[in-house]
């Protein structure tokens, strides 16, 4: 397994892991349970989380930044199924009792992140009910971005799923210009470079991004919304249900 590059920056009180939102859903007397096998590490970019078919050995909670869960065909094409960001947490698998993890996990926006050990964690959602009720209705809002997802690739124009997943990401950083190449776009989305380069193309042409090797700014976030296709808002509207459930 390839191993994430990531700097150990300690172990802060709570307060430190909870810009991650399903940590901040826990009450203080489970997280404080967790602060001991909690550290906060950098999130390189290109660095694997996890591997698809190995036992996964951690699991992140991304308080900035972007993972990417990546599912591959028998040729080596890839393309996101799902994407990860403060909202929510690495490791699926291990929450579900998997051993191994289905999909690659990949950091496509370098961040920060909340880590614990997959063994330690396995064991906290076993043993603390609060954690296990999180994790099983966190798992059911990433099935709905799965689903909406594929619906999405099918359905829908390269544009508007563009606009999508430029939405998706601005959520999950700090800021408004983050680095993104077009062939990882165009992996995210599951077309041709040369198809998401126009995509990219129309929405600058119209004022809404700006895009320049590697680069990429939102500039009007409304325009950018309404651009989009109504899986953004179906896929934003499920974790907020989560939210609100705590």
């Amino acid at each position: 397994m390839t191993h994430m590059s990531a700097a150990v920056l300690g172990r802060p009180a709570a307060q430190g892991h909870r810009s991650n939102q399903l940590l901040a859903s826990l009450s203080s007397g489970v997280l404080d349970q967790l602060i001991p096998d909690l550290s906060l590490v950098d999130l390189m970019k290109d660095a694997v989380v996890s591997e698809a078919r190995e036992p996964a050995s951690q699991v992140l909670f991304p308080h900035t930044g972007v993972v990417s869960i990546i599912a591959m065909d028998a040729e080596g094409q890839a393309v996101e199924v799902a994407t990860v960001g403060r909202e929510g947490a690495t490791g699926l698998p291990v929450v579900l009792g998997g051993e191994t993890m289905s999909n690659s996990a990949v950091v496509q926006i370098a961040g920060r992140a909340s880590r614990i050990k997959a063994g330690t964690f396995r064991r906290a959602v076993e043993t603390i009910p609060e954690l296990k009720r999180l994790m099983l209705r966190y798992a059911l809002a990433v099935f709905t971005q799965i689903s909406q997802n594929a619906a999405c690739n099918q359905l829908h124009a390269i544009d508007r799923r563009c606009a999508r997943w430029l939405l998706t990401a601005h959520d999950r950083v700090d800021g408004d210009t983050f680095e993104l190449t077009q062939n990882y776009l165009a992996m995210m989305l599951g077309v041709t470079r040369p198809s998401v380069s126009a995509a990219a193309s129309a929405l600058q042409n119209t004022g809404l991004i700006r895009y320049s090797r590697g680069r990429l700014t939102i500039l009007d976030r409304h325009g950018l919304e309404e651009a989009s296709c109504d899986c953004y808002r179906i896929i934003e509207d499920e974790f907020d249900r989560l939210r609100e459930m705590n």
